[in-house]
């Protein structure tokens, strides 16, 4: 049985632009840009737009482990949520799925839990059905 991959097209829950990267590929899908800050340094973050894909591309140096805060590239407010992560109490961030719903992922470095949470079930999940043809 082959696993189908779903590329999310991700969107600021703030702005409601899109975070998308179509310069930057990461499994060979466009990346989600997002910019990050440690408490050195101020930089950019590309994610794999693959949902359960790991791959990332950083242009500064985050320590393993280490908490860094996210914000959108348009409108730059925190991506933070009130959820802590189960795995590790960081903050998670989260993202609008264009399809329906919200991504949210772990905020440290290093941590690779995330998940997917639809607020209306039956409305969202519909469109996520439809826009990924399952």
């Amino acid at each position: 049985m082959d696993k189908k991959e779903i590329s999310l097209f991700i969107k600021c829950p703030l702005c409601g632009k899109s975070l998308m990267d179509n310069d930057l590929m990461l499994g060979n899908k466009p990346s989600v840009k997002i910019n990050i800050q440690t408490t050195e340094d101020r930089g950019i973050l590309h994610l794999c737009s693959v949902y359960g894909c790991i791959l990332k591309k950083m242009d500064i140096h985050v320590e393993e482990g280490e908490v860094v805060d996210m914000f959108c590239p348009n409108c730059n407010k925190d991506l933070s949520s009130n959820e802590k992560c189960e795995e590790c109490e960081a903050p998670m961030v989260s993202f609008v799925i264009r399809a329906g719903g919200i991504v949210r992922i772990c905020s440290r470095n290093g941590c690779t839990n995330h998940h997917i949470v639809f607020k209306d079930v039956a409305d969202e999940m519909s469109k996520f059905y439809y826009e990924y043809g399952f």
